[in-house]
């Protein structure tokens, strides 16, 4: 049977407050642990007025901390703008203090503004180019395994503790996939962004694949953007919010919240606004429970994996659980 996952950005709802959001969150969390969703995690963007949480590692610890089964994680830490010791000491902490919960994502986008990005990395010289060897540094520290002529040999990374968090390599290009198939790691795309050639790059990995210290077997995941209702006119209708806010994002227009569905179904569209949305649905599962599970049955095949994580920024807290209730009932995940 297929799991599933949830991706949470922690949207602030038009109408609510950051407090809003991340209170939404730590429920959303407590909600999908007892439903029997396999993992919870939470992403990384800076300076954003819509998204409520810039720091997934401190949301991590809080969301474990409040949940007891279902793994936590990053979707994910962006690395380029970090020491991969420090990360692999944040990480080896959180296994340390919930032991094989945590999920380690990460990702090289900047996950915001070029102004966010110069202040983050304020003093150092940094490149994207330095990601491969980031990576290989990161499974060095949570193995143990830093050789001897490595520019930090005889570091370790503690607490020194015999588990390692769960690694996956996140992306949305085939570069991504070519590089988490060389590193023997998992991989996962990131299909509600809307970006194409998800199919594509994910078959390109499990063809390329090299088993390593992180596993023998490839493993692939996807994020799709689903909205669950009992009738189709209601997924439609949640659903427009998320469409709206893409929308607008696509235009580069500043927003500082996640429109509800009355905003979305009232706003003025043009015919090119209009054929935007009509082409994203292409990459969105709308519709009731039977429907949805049909669509993410036909994606995991697809996708060639036996587990999605589900992205729903619906805009209305209880009908956003609802849809995830739907879902559960819907896959017999309890």
């Amino acid at each position: 049977m297929l799991k599933l996952g949830i991706l949470d950005q922690s949207h602030i709802p038009e109408g609510g407050t950051a407090y809003d959001a991340l209170s939404n969150t730590t429920d959303l969390a407590r909600e999908a642990d007892q439903l029997g969703y396999s993992r919870y995690w939470v992403s990384e963007h800076h300076a954003s007025k819509t998204l409520a949480h810039s720091s997934p590692e401190v949301l991590i610890a809080h969301l474990a901390a409040h949940t007891s089964r279902i793994r936590v994680g990053s979707g994910g830490i962006m690395l380029p703008h970090y020491s991969a010791y420090k990360v692999a000491e944040n990480f080896r902490l959180l296994e340390a203090l919930h032991p094989g919960r945590i999920d380690l994502g990460i990702g090289r986008a900047p996950g915001g503004l070029p102004l966010a990005t110069r202040a983050l990395q304020e003093g150092k010289y940094q490149s994207v180019e330095q990601y491969p060897q980031q990576i290989l540094d990161l499974i060095d520290y949570f193995h143990d395994s830093v050789p001897d002529n490595h520019r930090f040999a005889g570091l370790h990374a503690s607490p020194m503790i015999p588990t390692v968090p769960e690694m996956w390599l996140l992306g949305s290009s085939g570069e991504s996939a070519r590089l988490a198939a060389m590193m023997g790691a998992s991989y996962a795309f990131a299909q509600f962004f809307g970006t194409l050639g998800g199919v594509e790059a994910t078959a390109r990995y499990h063809e390329q694949f090299q088993s390593s210290i992180l596993g023998d077997k490839p493993r692939s995941m996807a994020a799709v953007t689903v909205a669950c209702a009992e009738t189709e006119e209601e997924a439609e209708q949640l659903a427009s919010s998320a469409s709206l806010y893409f929308l607008l994002l696509m235009q580069g227009k500043e927003m500082s919240s996640l429109p509800s569905v009355k905003t979305a179904m009232s706003y003025p569209y043009t015919e090119l606004d209009r054929e935007r949305l009509r082409q994203s649905a292409a990459w969105r599962v709308v519709g009731t429970p039977e429907q949805c599970k049909e669509q993410l049955l036909r994606l995991a095949e697809q996708y060639r994996t036996d587990e999605l994580l589900v992205v729903s920024s619906i805009h209305d807290f209880d009908k956003r659980v609802q849809s995830y209730r739907l879902l559960a009932k819907a896959f017999n995940l309890a």
